[in-house]
């Protein structure tokens, strides 16, 4: 397949915006060089901003290489259903009461174990709740992990190698553990359908091997921080302001009903104007909402999804070429600078593939999708809710990669080995 000029430039972009994503902290460094034009380069050091501000300039390009109406046409045949999606689940997951909620189901679970309070609800936050992003879905069940970590050790104050390999830990179990169901994960999601994979399916070859690798290196990090977690004294301030059951139980209607509908943005949009609407009715109950942020995530998932479309030249050949051991490894390593969702979708569109090609493509796009922000849909919420608890207020990508490694290498283990 010859590639065209369109296509060329949108893989040029493409790995432009990738080297953007890892250098955002230079453009903060030039924003205190530069006050005048501070403005725009601290929006440009915006890790959320990088794919949607290039896949503007790729639109831009299309424009002028082939017409606006080839450009128009372009982005209409985009689907932006998951970026809406996403900020949808955001906003609802972040609410008082869905994390009161929350909160009080990891207090519980907590209570349960033989570990001290602050080691049990660490353990707890990076275990169950990524598990729970298998029936919530995974921007979900994000939201939550990190509002609760943000909320109860981040503010309490983490050493720097704790606030790492705790978001290292967190990405990597919520991009595995939302594989015990067909839905909840993305890259799951684009082949399940395809390839005939139902609940039995994906407990009996992935989620029992998810659900391992998360409990390791939750149980991992939680031992070798263990002094450090011992000694936190954790927030008490997300206790406050008791919220009425009622009040919970309909947010968790909304919440529920937002998940059914996910691919009907007609029906989950339609809900999310009403649940602002009783969010405003019963405002004392409510913080703010996290409407910056998601709409911060859905830009970068939208820009995503325009440049991603470029890539298909080049990544389904790559793939077509590999062995299924081959391809697992290429899959874990290529999630790192795209999408795991897009991979597994352009294996969907392959004839002829062997069970275990589509096994090996699916796990090993779900293994690498916590070494970047952008591996996985759900990464930049987590980025978002956490960042300004980091130095700077900014995340370094080469530590989050560092960080996620061997969590990573845990679940090639569970994946390959067990």
């Amino acid at each position: 397949m010859t590639p065209t000029a369109v296509q060329i430039g949108g893989a040029i972009l493409f790995a432009i915006a990738v080297i953007h994503t890892f250098s955002a902290k230079m453009f903060e460094r030039l924003a205190h060089m530069q006050p005048a034009h501070a403005g725009i380069w601290h929006m440009l050091g915006e890790v959320e901003v990088v794919f949607g501000f290039w896949a503007f300039v790729l639109i831009a390009y299309m424009a002028f290489a082939g017409g606006g109406g080839e450009a128009l046409g372009y982005l209409e045949s985009r689907n932006f259903t998951e970026p809406m999606f996403v900020f949808t689940i955001m906003v609802i997951a972040a609410s008082r009461p869905i994390l009161r909620l929350a909160q009080s189901g990891v207090d519980l679970t907590a209570r349960l174990l033989p570990l001290p309070g602050a080691m049990a609800t660490y353990f707890v936050a990076l275990s169950l709740v990524p598990l729970l992003g298998s029936f919530i879905t995974e921007p979900a069940a994000m939201t939550l992990a990190a509002l609760l970590l943000r909320d109860r050790f981040y503010s309490a104050g983490l050493s720097t190698r704790l606030q790492y390999a705790t978001i290292g830990v967190l990405f990597v179990n919520v991009s595995i553990g939302g594989t015990l169901t067909p839905y909840a994960a993305p890259p799951v999601l684009m082949v399940a359908g395809t390839w005939g994979w139902d609940l039995q399916f994906m407990i009996t070859h992935f989620g029992w091997r998810s659900a391992l690798a998360v409990v390791v290196n939750a149980a991992a990090v939680t031992w070798l921080f263990g002094e450090e977690l011992r000694q936190l004294k954790m927030s008490e301030v997300a206790q406050a302001a008791p919220v009425p059951r009622l009040l919970m139980i309909v947010h968790l209607a909304f919440l529920v009903g937002v998940v059914v509908f996910a691919h009907h943005p007609v029906v989950f949009m339609g809900l999310f104007l009403f649940f602002l609407g009783i969010a405003n009715a019963y405002s004392r109950h409510q913080d703010r909402l996290i409407l910056r942020e998601g709409l911060l995530v859905a830009f970068f998932l939208a820009g995503l999804v325009v440049l991603g479309g470029q890539q298909q030249w080049w990544l389904q050949p790559l793939l077509q070429g590999m062995s299924p051991t081959a391809v697992y490894y290429g899959a874990t390593a290529l999630t790192a600078i795209t999408d795991n969702a897009a991979l597994t979708y352009l294996g969907s569109l392959v004839q002829g593939l062997t069970d275990e090609f589509k096994y090996s493509l699916v796990a090993g796009a779900v293994t690498g999708g916590g070494l970047t922000v952008i591996a996985n849909a759900p990464n930049p919420a987590g980025y978002s809710i956490l960042k300004k608890q980091f130095a700077e207020e900014e995340i370094s990508a080469l530590g989050l990669f560092l960080a996620a490694l061997l969590p990573t290498i845990v679940a090639i283990l569970a994946f390959q080995l067990v």
